[in-house]
């Protein structure tokens, strides 16, 4: 059964550089980004990306994972991702976050289909809790013809988001979770049926939301990524079987996506999160044919365009 994960964090050197710049802690951006590693026990990823791909590439190699998404999660890493992925031949998929607002409507979706055709971006990550936007605002509607003009696959965070690195850093949280519901995108989803929009983590808290999106939208997909936490915060007690179950009733054995949400090392990649989730599939006794489309062929069906 081929693995595809299809979303995890690349975090390049970059991606420290850049929250170090911004952070108001004393000192030099190196001396922050050490002292935020010794504070959360991680490791700064090499200043050669060469280094920090091949490192990425052995650890797919070790969990037999055959391709991943790559997410540059701020724009300072777009570069430097899509270099990596370039460099895996096709093992990395490269995505990059994106903010509607930073702009004009017409010059972001410009700047967006710039990206995607000449760093060859699979598409975004969108993050409206963050940047303080509903995804159905009209506003938004070049951006939206640009991607679906692109058949561009759209990661669209809703629920709980807490960015712990930004956090260590030093910098102000900026999440209103007013914007974090994921009801906002069936209009979207059906004005613009060329794109592919997949809500992370299950909806991260809003999952019967989440479910009734996927309902609505054949052009909406939901991925597995995370530790799930969120499931705490429900109404009753979920397990995760329970949350799977639900959700391909919703969405159907093809628009659900494996993933992660790895990201910094040493933890690497997240082989107990497979684990996890296969054991869950087993619990709600699911055929081995939908386990192998979750866990690799429906990711595999979007990228080459048959989804």
């Amino acid at each position: 059964m081929q693995t595809i994960d299809f979303h995890a964090h690349f975090f390049a050197r970059p991606f420290y550089e850049a929250l170090a710049k911004a952070s108001p802690k004393p000192g030099t951006p190196e001396e922050k980004m050490i002292q935020v590693a010794k504070d959360a026990g991680l490791e700064l990823p090499s200043a050669d990306l060469a280094v920090h791909t091949n490192r990425w590439l052995s650890e797919m190699k070790r969990h037999d994972v055959a391709r991943m998404a790559a997410f540059a999660s701020l724009p300072e890493e777009t570069a430097a991702v899509a270099q990596a992925c370039r460099a895996s031949e096709g093992l990395l998929i490269p995505f990059a976050v994106l903010n509607p607002r930073a702009g004009a409507p017409q010059e972001v979706a410009d700047r967006a289909a710039k990206f995607m055709d000449e760093q060859g971006l699979r598409g975004f990550l969108l993050f409206p809790a963050m940047h303080h936007y509903h995804p159905g605002d009209s506003a938004l509607d070049p951006l939206w013809k640009a991607l679906d003009q692109r058949r561009a696959i759209v990661f669209a965070h809703c629920g709980l988001l807490v960015v712990k690195l930004r956090e260590l850093f030093g910098l102000p949280r900026t999440i209103d979770i007013a914007y974090a519901s994921p009801l906002g995108l069936a209009g979207v989803a059906n004005r613009h049926g060329g794109i592919r929009i997949v809500i992370p983590h299950f909806g991260a808290g809003f999952l019967r939301e989440t479910l009734l999106v996927g309902a609505q939208c054949p052009n909406v997909y939901v991925d597995s990524s995370s530790s799930n936490s969120w499931r705490k915060f429900q109404d009753a007690p979920l397990t995760l079987a329970q949350v799977f179950e639900r959700a391909l009733e919703a969405f159907g054995p093809k628009r659900v996506l494996f993933g992660t949400d790895s990201n910094t090392f040493p933890a690497g990649w997240r082989a107990e999160r497979r684990a996890e989730q296969q054991t869950a599939l087993e619990q709600v006794g699911v055929s081995e044919e939908v386990r192998a489309r979750i866990f690799g062929a429906n990711a595999a069906a979007l990228l080459d365009g048959s989804a």
